[in-house]
């Protein structure tokens, strides 16, 4: 006769079978979930549009573009969902897809009244402060290989050297645990590395304690071809020359204005306090004599890069722009929205006119950027 288990033995059984239980009508009853991952444009021009809301359908799950126009949303249940998608200013729309998982591209058409484009052109500059060296050499690009900001910031590497080994001619060493250098063109010897226009002359330099997202261009250079304010005694720079630039501080930066969201707008248009282009007699204009003077940002023109910017904005009564009520609806580069940005002070418009007196209103205005000569 078989003798029955210990009752600790059932019990443990038990318990086993109830969480096997569990577990199988958790499972049944669990729904797909999948990212929804996309980005939205301005249909006209390309631009990425910023703060625009992307929904699904029925809830109220949503995000907002960023200024790359990317959003991403977590999405559950069926295969098939649709996706809602606004922005002050932008035609809405509603798009179906038949499977998640994959990246949305999503292009709103503009509507309402804009104003004619500020036209920026870049003429012969001249550069000036910390980086004018950097960039006057980028313009030219005589000598040398460069990685700009721009390009740091689509590659955006985890590590400096992760983009340092695709250069031509440059191959990776490790030094002491976790530090990383580099050699160029073949060559043993450490090359000498500058930081802002200093020699970083005490040994191997771990180029990965620096963070891509803090610098604002490389140069690399081997042998004579570096330029002369970098030329190393003792024949140290034979062994190559990479030159670091930082980006501007906060200091060397000034933001003039901060940016207001979409939904800020519409509750001021919706207040009646601030008004659309259609709903005055006379619109706010451009004054044509002061107009807005935006610098071209030195990094794009010397590096040759065109670009558009739509900005959104309240116009006072007194024909200035309202710091606190100004966002960027689209834009090609974070660099030219800061140019736009910063330069708002600058800025004198005609008021808006209704019912005879002045009132604010809000104002969609095109930045076209363009490094070429000046008319």
């Amino acid at each position: 006769m078989r003798s029955c288990p210990p009752v600790r033995v059932r019990r443990e059984w038990i318990a086993q079978a109830l969480a096997l239980t569990v577990w199988l009508a958790e499972t049944a009853g669990a729904q797909v979930v999948s990212r929804l991952s996309g980005r939205v444009s301005d249909s006209a021009t390309g631009a990425f549009l910023i703060g625009a809301e992307v929904r699904l359908a029925g809830t109220d799950t949503r995000a907002y573009s960023n200024e790359k126009g990317e959003f991403t949303l977590v999405s559950s249940g069926g295969q098939a969902v649709h996706l809602e998608v606004r922005r002050l200013g932008y035609r809405p729309t509603r798009i179906a897809l038949e499977a998640t998982g994959q990246l949305i591209e999503i292009r709103l058409a503009a509507a309402g009244a804009m104003l004619a484009p500020v036209r920026i052109r870049a003429a012969r500059t001249k550069y000036v402060g910390r980086l004018a060296g950097y960039y006057a050499r980028l313009e030219r690009r005589t000598q040398g290989q460069f990685i700009t900001r721009a390009d740091l910031e689509r590659e955006h590497p985890a590590q400096l050297s992760d983009v340092l080994q695709r250069q031509p001619g440059i191959t990776l060493t490790r030094g002491r645990p976790g530090a990383q250098g580099v050699r160029m063109r073949g060559r043993d010897c450490r090359p000498l590395v500058w930081l802002d226009g200093a020699p970083m002359t005490a040994g191997e330099v771990d180029l990965d304690s620096f963070s891509p997202a803090s610098l604002e261009g490389i140069e690399l250079y081997l042998g004579s071809s570096v330029p002369g304010a970098f030329q190393a005694a003792r024949g140290q720079s034979e062994c190559g020359t990479i030159l670091l630039w930082t980006r501007e501080s906060d200091l060397e930066r000034q933001h003039r204005v901060h940016d207001v969201t979409p939904d800020e707008l519409e509750s001021l248009l919706a207040s009646l306090s601030v008004y659309s282009a259609e709903d005055v007699e006379s619109r706010a204009t451009l004054d044509p004599e002061q107009g807005w003077k935006v610098p071209y940002p030195p990094s794009l023109r010397a590096s040759n890069t065109s670009g558009h910017v739509v900005a959104e904005f309240v116009v006072d009564t007194l024909g200035r722009v309202e710091p606190a009520n100004f966002g960027i609806v689209a834009s090609s580069d974070p660099e030219f929205s800061a140019a736009v940005r910063e330069s708002a002070g600058s800025a004198r418009f005609s008021p808006a006119i209704r019912g005879g007196r002045r009132v604010r209103q809000l104002v969609r205005l095109p930045f076209d950027f363009n490094p070429g000569s000046a008319p």
